[in-house]
């Protein structure tokens, strides 16, 4: 990978106001999870956007970020943020009825050993809830680098790519087919609760041209519900642990 010296570039940018992406996705989590009074932890919490939403449903609502920065800022206003990786979360096994991962795994080190990780600090019949990049998506948004240089601009197509080439644009981050997913989950005791494709929430679109927005959203949301999901900007995965495992 190209020397970087954003630490954005490698770890994304976390939410810094809550927008209605944000809560449409909220509001997904909430048709197939109950989050009502459950033990919930948010891994890759950045700023706490998400804590502070959760704690709206549950007190014991706890958060990890690789980030010490990120975890200083979100200690501010909320309890329970910890300075931690995703592949060694600092809880006890069956520690939770939920884990939430955000557009998380892409970044990490080691994606697979972040599940068994999740599927470790998860309580039996809990909830493991997943949003991570597809790789069928038309851009890849996360900026790309030509040589040396990284661009924070989108990038058409280039996810269609084979791997090799794929890498030489995008080192810096994952985007994953329906089969990737599944083999993170080799293994373990999980049953599919849902797992679906979501377009964006337009949000930036919406702040200039909200008439544009809107069209998009209308149309797009609907496609969620035909086989034109499958080209949404993310997976959306829920599985539930088995009740025959510690």
């Amino acid at each position: 990978m190209p020397a970087v010296q954003d630490k954005t570039i490698t770890l994304g940018h976390p939410s810094y106001v809550w927008l209605s992406g944000q809560d449409r996705r909220l509001n997904l989590v909430l048709r197939y999870v109950p989050l009502q009074g459950s033990r919930i932890l948010d891994v890759g919490c950045g700023l706490g956007m998400y804590m502070s939403q959760f704690r709206r449903f549950s007190p014991e609502v706890y958060g990890v970020d690789v980030d010490p920065a990120k975890v200083a800022e979100a200690s501010a206003s909320l309890p329970n943020v910890h300075a931690a990786p995703a592949e060694a979360l600092p809880f006890d096994d069956g520690s939770f009825d939920v884990v939430f991962l955000h557009e998380v795994i892409e970044h990490v080190d080691d994606d697979r050993k972040t599940i068994q990780e999740a599927y470790r600090v998860l309580d039996k019949g809990g909830y493991l809830v997943i949003y991570a990049p597809n790789r069928l998506y038309f851009f890849e948004t996360h900026g790309f680098y030509l040589g040396k240089k990284y661009v924070f601009k989108l990038l058409p197509l280039v996810n269609y790519l084979p791997n090799f080439l794929r890498r030489l644009f995008v080192p810096h981050v994952r985007a994953y087919r329906t089969g990737d997913l599944r083999k993170l989950f080799a293994g373990l005791d999980v049953e599919t609760v849902v797992h679906t494709c979501v377009y964006p929430g337009f949000d930036a679109i919406a702040m200039k041209r909200p008439a544009l927005a809107k069209l998009l959203r209308r149309v797009l949301y609907f496609a969620e519900n035909t086989p034109i999901r499958a080209f949404g900007l993310s997976h959306f995965l829920v599985v539930q642990k088995g009740r025959g495992d510690s």
